[in-house]
């Protein structure tokens, strides 16, 4: 399925430590019988997405989940108090896997490892970005925008210029949002967030 000429990348942001969560995010069990972790990287690439997982020091031993055709990037500045090297959070996860990108790509995909999709959700952003080459591609459900974003080349010396102090990715929202090509699905599934443990039960009960 994958090859050296793909050119559709996913970044997974799984460095984080789960605070509120109370256990490591990237093992919790999910559909299919996976961890949330393989099962994000597997829709992605069901999708033809290369994924590109964001792991911690404190967890880099997850690379055993995940599955061939997928990196692994390691964020070291996930372990740091802000500013002692430099970026931290989800941010400094995003610069960390953008350096994993090859010279020539054409869309790259921020997702969460607490944010499961269906690879028919990120299939139709993809499609969407081939016909409409916007700078970023979002879904929505009943008019709120989703995630994940899905964002063309042209965004990533934008991407790369992200930090804490100025809200990350959001300032980039913000500054294209008249650019944002916007697709209404019928789920609410591109709302989910598992942030914490009475959601993530909530969901999985759903299953």
């Amino acid at each position: 399925m994958h090859d050296g000429n793909n050119r559709d990348y996913a970044l997974i942001l799984a460095a984080g430590f789960s605070t509120r969560m109370g256990t490591c995010k990237t093992t919790l069990p999910w559909r299919n019988n996976q961890t949330l972790l393989r099962y994000q990287a597997e829709q992605f690439l069901q999708a033809d997405i290369t994924p590109i997982i964001v792991l911690g020091s404190h967890n880099a031993h997850r690379q055993a989940d995940c599955p061939d055709g997928s990196r692994v990037a390691i964020n070291l500045n996930s372990d740091y108090p802000s500013g002692t090297l430099g970026e931290r959070g989800k941010t400094s996860s995003i610069l960390t896997g953008l350096q994993y990108l090859p010279p020539s790509f054409s869309t790259v995909i921020i997702s969460a490892v607490d944010q499961p999709r269906s690879a028919d959700i990120y299939q139709i952003l993809l499609q969407t970005y081939q016909q409409e080459k916007a700078l970023i591609t979002a879904p929505c459900f009943q008019k709120k925008l989703g995630h994940p974003l899905l964002f063309s080349y042209q965004l990533l010396p934008e991407l790369r210029k992200i930090r804490e102090s100025t809200f990350g990715l959001r300032q980039i929202v913000q500054k294209f949002y008249f650019e944002i090509k916007k697709i209404e699905f019928a789920t609410s599934e591109v709302l989910l967030d598992l942030n914490t443990p009475n959601r993530y039960q909530l969901e999985l009960s759903k299953i």
